[in-house]
């Protein structure tokens, strides 16, 4: 049995608002404040005007900032002692040059950073929620996460972590607090996807996986269904059939629906959108060898995070549940392990997609088109409005776009509109064209289509040209590659640590508010 549960492996803190400092010492507390640099370049750090510090406890922290040498840089951090107040200490995070306004993603990795330096501390209280509540209680959780699952006693850390988040504000009437429990909610949904693709492949199989998706859809109150290898195959999968057949794990298909319309007519307006059906769907690839097409040994591991999208749109499609999004959102992830065997699909091999296409498998490492378009077929016989696909689609997307920003390609309008809302939460998602010549490209001598083109060139938007073969007339239509950005090999960042960052999740999130608020 696996040590990790269908919940979040490492535990979210709790949330609270409050309008003032607790009158009493707290045990294993810091505060966070902002602070931000002088009007010269060699000035001290100064503290972010508040309504909850005196003039003393400012006092205190400014001058232990001096004698430090703390500057106020973007995302520097200083611990200090202030005597007066009811913390054992407080952490200085820089903002960089004072301002009227700052980007809530600034924010959202100012208080990220702190987070993650935190050791031994339970619960913070901060100030930072007086600039931005929901940013910075985005950015304190996000920044919080730690996936133990897998450590031993002699590895593990020592400390609990921290486990109680206060945000002041001089507004706590319930409305704020709602702000404070959505951002608490949309975090916690990162920490999820995070979780699943930080689940080596050894504990996360296809069958495992689906057991998972399972348990946490029923805990929202979703509709749930699993599809084994053996329906598959009778109702004519052949992608996702294909990719699996070298893996003695075989593959699943889930489907988790949100049903949501009904509650339009008593919590929006007339203008809203209300009615509407979003499809979502999502790479499963639990391991990704290549096949046949075998990858080079070095960095292969990193291919446990090759299920990336299906982990986001499992936590959205929850997220929307929770939340009670007045409209439907229909999730069908397809899920599958890709392995060299003797029962692994060759190169040249012909497969019959899931709606009749031929394909041609030229590569068997370009696998995650092959599954995602069988989703994507089944997802249209929904009759959404939209859909949002998102995978750890290629390596072009690194080299396009490097390893922080997806790309977003579909149909124009709509892919702008994903994108534009993917920068607005600080995931950054670009929109790229889908250039009509490249289809093209995909042009098979034996069937109708190639799965990959005999072009080096614009392998992202190939792969794009590839999807849009398969998404029904009339629906409006997106597609992020994550396929850098949805885990970090590299150090910790902000509040995105190594390993799996649950990108796209608030991406995704954020453009079902949106068609819920306005179609």
């Amino acid at each position: 049995m696996s040590p990790v549960s269908a919940s979040t492996a490492y535990p979210s803190p709790t949330v609270a608002v409050a309008s003032a400092l607790p009158k009493r010492k707290v045990a294993s507390s810091v505060l966070i404040v902002p602070v931000v640099g002088g009007s010269e370049d060699d000035a001290a750090a100064k503290v972010v005007a508040n309504p909850y510090l005196d003039a003393e406890a400012v006092g205190e922290i400014e001058v232990a900032l001096e004698a430090l040498g703390a500057k106020g840089g973007a995302e520097q951090l200083s611990r200090v002692v202030a005597p007066s107040l009811p913390v054992d200490s407080v952490l200085a995070v820089g903002l960089g040059k004072d301002r009227d306004t700052w980007p809530a993603d600034t924010i959202r990795r100012a208080a990220g950073v702190a987070a993650r330096s935190l050791s031994g501390v339970e619960t913070v209280i901060t100030t930072m929620s007086d600039i931005d509540l929901e940013a910075t209680v985005e950015g304190l959780m996000m920044g919080s996460y730690r996936f133990t699952a897998f450590r031993s006693d002699k590895t593990a850390p020592k400390d609990t972590g921290v486990r109680k988040i206060t945000a002041l504000t001089p507004d706590t009437r319930a409305a704020t607090k709602e702000i404070a429990a959505r951002a608490a909610a949309i975090a916690t949904a990162v920490a999820t996807a995070r979780d699943l693709v930080n689940t080596p492949p050894s504990h996360l199989f296809p069958a495992e996986f689906a057991k998972r998706a399972k348990a946490l859809g029923e805990s929202a109150g979703l509709e749930v269904e699993v599809l084994d290898d053996k329906v598959l195959a009778k109702e004519g999968y052949g992608g996702i059939i294909g990719v699996g057949k070298g893996s003695s794990r075989p593959p699943r298909l889930v489907r988790l629906v949100h049903r949501g319309g009904n509650n339009q007519a008593r919590t929006r307006g007339a203008d809203s959108g209300g009615g509407k059906t979003v499809a979502l769907v999502g790479k499963g690839i639990t391991f990704d060898t290549g096949g046949i097409s075998i990858k080079p040994a070095a960095n292969m591991h990193h291919m446990t995070s090759d299920m990336g999208g299906a982990a986001a749109v499992i936590a959205t499609v929850v997220l929307a549940a929770q939340q009670k999004l007045p409209i439907d959102v229909i999730a069908t992830v397809p899920m599958a392990e890709n392995m060299p065997s003797a029962t692994a699909q060759r190169p040249g091999d012909v497969l019959t997609q899931y709606g009749g296409i031929t394909v041609e498998v030229l590569n068997t490492d370009a696998e995650g088109r092959l599954i995602l378009a069988d989703a994507i077929v089944r997802a249209c016989q929904d009759g959404p409005d939209y859909l949002i696909e998102t995978s750890t689609l290629t390596g072009a997307q690194t080299v396009a776009l490097g390893s922080r920003t997806p790309g977003v390609m579909g149909s124009d309008e709509f892919r702008d509109r994903v994108a534009e809302i993917s920068q607005s939460v600080g995931e950054n998602g670009w929109a790229m064209p889908l250039p009509e010549e490249l289809k093209d490209d995909l042009k098979s001598t034996v069937a109708d289509l190639a799965n990959v083109s005999g072009s080096r060139f614009a392998g992202m938007l190939v792969a794009g040209t590839y999807l849009r073969e398969f998404v029904a007339d009339g629906v409006q239509w997106a597609h992020i590659d994550i396929a850098a950005p949805a885990y970090n090999t590299g150090g910790p960042w902000g509040y995105t640590p190594k390993g799996g960052t649950g990108v796209p999740t608030r991406t995704m999130f954020a453009v079902l508010e949106d068609i819920a608020a306005s179609g």
